[in-house]
């Protein structure tokens, strides 16, 4: 037996040479990365990779900026389907020059429906200037363009996709893929939020429906679930199952909440690194929080009736809007981080009766964002809200005539080399036009603006510096901005 024992020991000095040395110290480093990966995932809250200073926050706590903000909130309308510039915000005369010759190749190359392309269309709405800046816009806006000298309008944005789901993603999260975080998760991600008894990143949704991508315009990927968007309801009961089915006395349900609180810690203690189950955990604390708060914060029935005229809360067509606008008022006014607003499906998807879907969809919103900058002005809360207003591109300066439609019936296709957003509140310099397209509107040309641009900007705002704001996944250094180069729009900041 002792022989035999020998005789394997020196078999295994004999097997250990410099050859299986080095074919298998490979495993130990291989493992040791594998566990720091894994390690990175299971447990966000560690260091990020690279930098003792990026902790990696899973809570909604306010944190610091990077330097002095400008902007305390955002309030995002986002546009689904694509608003036409050509029609709204960057008057093109030189369409009546052409209208009625057919679209060189380069342009054509960028039509989604070439069978139904036809030749430069005019703008059917009339434009005019207004404000001491004299900003041109059109007859569909008489609401904001009482306004112009308190916005900055970006004539030269560009994206990179025609389709409107991966350009959303990119307008969203900065890529074009389904995965990413959203813009207001990052925010929240790196900021927190100012009012513990209230989501940091609420969404107001149409009643009517859902926008293209649905939830996934305000998910959190992968970031901890606890960052994602609140989705808070604009007609009836603005949370479900806020109230309690019966009322105890408070002492009954302070002592309640605090056992459930300790049996909540037990088991979070059990099962440590689980990003899911905090994110659950603390979005029972707050819904707790929230029972008082969130009732006090969505109840539009304290306003005065003269600010609920002034929101269209008295008309049809603009009640539904208005509401929201006016809720997402009273959010920031309690210290929500960010609010964005949106509408049903795309109604600004106007490839077909151009005027007439441009005029509805601009009646539904015009004056209730108008209202809402107004509101922000007289409560002292527009110079610490940034607005921002756009879609995921423009429209292409074309019609577009399905068969058997008449040409009063053209519409216009998707428009991704030259589109227009605006910003106000918050250090955006009012009465501003940055950027242009090219005499057709077709393209921008001049001071061209990219998503990531825009997106580095809103952060700048927040007091972000956007290449700092970082979370590790993967192995990898994740950005909102990602590895694509950004600029912060200086010329429209004060």
């Amino acid at each position: 037996m002792e022989t035999h024992k020998k005789t394997i020991r020196q078999l295994k000095i004999k097997d250990f040479n410099r050859r299986s040395f080095f074919s298998r110290i490979g495993d130990g480093l291989y493992g040791a990365g594998l566990a720091y990966l894994l390690g990175q995932d299971f447990f966000p809250g560690k260091l990020a990779l690279g930098s003792s200073k990026s902790f990696q926050p899973s809570d909604l706590k306010k944190r610091d900026s990077h330097f002095e903000p400008k902007a305390r909130s955002i309030i995002h309308f986002f546009m689904n389907g694509g608003p036409s510039q050509v029609d709204l915000f960057d008057p093109k005369p030189a369409l009546k020059k052409y209208a009625g010759q057919p679209p060189g190749r380069d342009l054509a190359n960028d039509i989604e429906f070439i069978n139904q392309a036809g030749s430069f269309m005019p703008s059917p709405l009339k434009f005019t200037q207004h404000g001491q800046s004299g900003i041109p816009v059109s007859e569909a806006l008489p609401y904001l363009s009482k306004q112009v000298d308190d916005i900055a309008l970006i004539r030269s944005m560009y994206t990179t996709h025609f389709n409107h789901e991966p350009a959303i993603f990119l307008m969203q999260g900065g890529r074009q893929f389904s995965n990413r975080p959203a813009i207001g998760s990052w925010v929240v991600y790196g900021l927190g939020t100012e009012n513990q008894n209230l989501p940091a990143y609420v969404v107001l949704d149409d009643p009517k429906g859902l926008p293209v991508n649905h939830i996934q315009n305000w998910q959190s990927g992968w970031l901890p679930p606890i960052f994602q968007g609140t989705r808070i309801r604009s007609e009836g009961s603005p949370l479900l199952n806020l109230k309690p089915e019966e009322e105890y006395p408070d002492k009954v349900v302070q002592l309640a909440r605090r056992l459930l609180a300790r049996m909540d810690k037990q088991h979070q203690d059990k099962r440590p690194g689980n990003p899911q189950l905090d994110a659950r955990i603390l979005n029972y604390e707050l819904a707790a929080r929230m029972q008082l708060s969130a009732s006090d914060a969505l109840d539009i029935r304290q306003e005065r009736e003269v600010t609920r005229e002034m929101y269209g809360l008295n008309n049809e067509v603009t009640s539904s809007y208005g509401r929201r606008c006016l809720m997402a008022r009273r959010l920031v006014e309690r210290g929500v981080r960010m609010v964005q607003i949106y509408l049903d499906g795309q109604i600004w998807d106007n490839h077909t009766s151009l005027e007439k879907n441009l005029r509805s969809a601009c009646g539904r919103t015009d004056q209730p964002i108008a209202a809402l900058i107004r509101d922000l002005k007289q409560r002292g809360l527009f110079d610490s809200t940034l607005l921002v207003w756009g879609g995921e591109f423009g429209r292409l300066p074309l019609s577009q005539i399905a068969d058997g439609a008449t040409a009063k019936q053209a519409g216009r296709d998707h428009g991704p080399t030259g589109f227009t957003v605006w910003l106000a509140g918050a250090g955006i310099k009012g009465g501003t036009i940055y950027g242009s397209t090219d005499e057709i509107g077709y393209k921008s040309v001049e001071n061209r603006v990219s998503v990531h641009d825009l997106h580095a900007t809103i952060l700048h705002q927040l007091g972000i510096n956007h290449r700092e704001l970082i979370f590790s996944h993967d192995g990898r250094n994740e950005r909102l901005t990602d590895e694509f180069p950004a600029r912060i729009i200086n010329e429209i900041l004060m």
